[in-house]
Formats: C-alpha cells, sequence, structure tokens
C-alpha cells in the first residue's frame, strides 16, 4: 500500500482537525506543516515530529508531497490550491472554497489542467443523521420536498475577531456570519434539496459586532430550480451556540435536523431518530471544538481513498463551488437589496 506524503499550510483554530486525522490514517504520513508564525509552527511541528515552513510555495517546492492539506484563512485559499496544484498536489482545503467565484472557478481549472484532486471540507455531510436524510428524501419514500427552513444561532464576541486579523473582514473573511458559521448548515440545505438555486433574496446586517465591517445577521429566502422555497435565519450574537436547525416539510412527511440528531416523521405515524453513534464519533481532543462536528476524519479517509483509486472525490471544487455561488448571491442581494437569480 502506498504511503501519501502530506503537509499542512496553517497551524490556525482548525488545524488539529487536519493534523490528528492524518496521524490517523495508515496510509498517510504528515511530513511538514506551514505557517507565517514561526513560534506556531514550530509548535506543531516539534509535536508532531515533523518539518515545519514558513512559506508554503517553499513546502510545496522542498517536500516531496502528494496532498496539500489548506487550513489558512479564506482569502488564502485560493493562491495556495492553485500553487499546489500546479506543482501536481492534490488539495484538500476547508470550506469556504474560496471568497470569490472568480478564485473557485480558477482552483477548479489549475486542478483539471494538472490532473490532480481538488476536495473540500464540507463534513457535515458525513453525519449519520445527514445521511439518512439525504438518503430518505432521494427515495421518494417522503414524496417532493415542498418548503424548507434553516437556522444557525451562535456566538462569536468581539474578543473573537479581536483576536484575528482577517476575520471579520470582507477581503480576508469574504463575509461574516453566512460565509464562516452558516455556510455548512446552507450547504447540507442545498444537498438535501437536491436542486439547482434559481434565485437568492437576503438581507444582511451588522447588529452588535462594531469591531467588523460585515454582517452579523442574515435572512432571506432560497428558491431551487425544482420549485422548493426555503428560509434561513443566522445570527452569530446570540447567547450561546445554539444546535443549528433544518426542517424540511415533504408530501408524505417532514424531516428535520437538530445539531447533528436527524428526526424523519412519516404521515403514516412511522418515525426514525438518527445520531452519530458513540462509537463512530472520533474524540479529537486537544480542545477541538464540538460545534465542528465529528466527521472530518470521514471526509478526509474518503479523499485519501479518491485519491488511491484515481476517482474524483465527492465533495469536490465544482460541488464546492455550487455552495459558493449561493452565498455570493446572498452577499450580493442583501448588498443590493434585490433578488438575485443564479
Amino acid at each position: 500500500m502506498k504511503t501519501y506524503r502530506a503537509g499542512i499550510v496553517g497551524c490556525g483554530n482548525i488545524f488539529p482537525m487536519h493534523a490528528i486525522t492524518i496521524k490517523q490514517l495508515e496510509n498517510v504520513e504528515l511530513v511538514a506543516v506551514c505557517d507565517v508564525k514561526e513560534d506556531r509552527a514550530k509548535k506543531e511541528a516539534n509535536k508532531l515530529n515533523c518539518k515545519y515552513y514558513l512559506d508554503y510555495k517553499e513546502m510545496i517546492d522542498e517536500e516531496d508531497l502528494d496532498v496539500v492539506h489548506i487550513c489558512t484563512p479564506h482569502h488564502m485559499h485560493a493562491p495556495i490550491s492553485i500553487y499546489a496544484s500546479n506543482a501536481k498536489k492534490h488539495v484538500m482545503s476547508e470550506k469556504p472554497i474560496s471568497i470569490t467565484m472568480k478564485d473557485a472557478k480558477a482552483m477548479i481549472e489549475a486542478s483539471k489542467k494538472n490532473q490532480v484532486l481538488l476536495g473540500v471540507i464540507f463534513q457535515n455531510r458525513y453525519n449519520t443523521g445527514s445521511k439518512l436524510i439525504k438518503e430518505t428524501l432521494d427515495s421518494g419514500e417522503l414524496g417532493k420536498i415542498i418548503s424548507g427552513k434553516l437556522q444557525v444561532t451562535w456566538k462569536r464576541t468581539d474578543e473573537y475577531y479581536s483576536k484575528s486579523d482577517w476575520k471579520g473582514t470582507w477581503d480576508k473573511e469574504g463575509g461574516g456570519v453566512v460565509i464562516d458559521q452558516a455556510i455548512h448548515t446552507m450547504d447540507l440545505m442545498r444537498w438535501f434539496v437536491g436542486s439547482e438555486i434559481d434565485y437568492v433574496e437576503a438581507n444582511i446586517t451588522n447588529r452588535t459586532h462594531e469591531i467588523n465591517e460585515v454582517e452579523d445577521m442574515a435572512e432571506g429566502i432560497i428558491k431551487y430550480k425544482n420549485g422548493v422555497l426555503t428560509t434561513f435565519y443566522a445570527i452569530n450574537y446570540y447567547s450561546y451556540d445554539a444546535p443549528v436547525e433544518i426542517e424540511l416539510h415533504c408530501e408524505k412527511g417532514i424531516v428535520k435536523m437538530i445539531g447533528d440528531k436527524a428526526v424523519i416523521e412519516f404521515n403514516n405515524g412511522k418515525k426514525i431518530i438518527a445520531d452519530n453513534d458513540p462509537g463512530e464519533v472520533f474524540d479529537y481532543g486537544n480542545g477541538v471544538k464540538s460545534y465542528w462536528g465529528t466527521s472530518h476524519v470521514k471526509q478526509i479517509e474518503e479523499f485519501y481513498q479518491s485519491v488511491a483509486k484515481g476517482e474524483q472525490t465527492v465533495i469536490c471544487g465544482e460541488e464546492a463551488t455550487k455552495t459558493q455561488e449561493m452565498i455570493c448571491a446572498i452577499y450580493e442581494s442583501g448588498k443590493k437589496r434585490k433578488r438575485i437569480y443564479i
């Protein structure tokens, strides 16, 4: 069995999810990490017994890597991904794929041109409840989807933003609560509905975070081309991180997602409840926040399986770009105060 050599760019908050997962995979070796802050890069390299770099280009040029993991601020996803792809390295990037559609398309073009894989993390699709809902909806047991709603009410303090030089900015983060927190839930909704989007109408505003340029509240509707109309509400000034909520009303029942738990209620009285099996939940430790979900390991493992088989990964650049197109449309609608057709 081939052992794949991996490098990680970015040693911030999301870094442990990738580093610890890689260490658990039998056929993957973490050979290098990279961060612009030397103390942080050196600390992680010492813990993980690997090399460290301050320049991602130097790491990619000097190390014989198979895969580059991107765990950096959003605005750096595109340049790192394109550079790695041009060096014939597969890329596993954290969400979002980028902060603009132009960059997302350039990333996809580079991966195709160099015949390497581009995967983007949307780990909540791999949760037990999410998979059950998707399988049930696709089976037709519930009939057509009629309408839906989602809600994300989390808490991010001014301190959360003041510790970062990129969070809360349009040019580096690409937005606020929508692109950073609600994006996972909005991606799930789009995946569940299983249709291209027709149009978006949104309202975005900053109610409480004076330190920020970006929105801390967003609300609106998303109309899909299969006729399904969904509403969304997202804030990050709630009193705590409440479980995310998704609800879809169908011809023959209702599906609900509360946190990681799925509830499927059929009109005939049948009810199914599913959550992550405690035996399947990966304990990342190291203070990794639970609301990131438990399925990074499943998605990253699937990515390496795709690399080994030479097959397209499930959540590829094109799939992630569909969600990014929705996010960009929400921002365009909110800023222009009009309906945006996709």
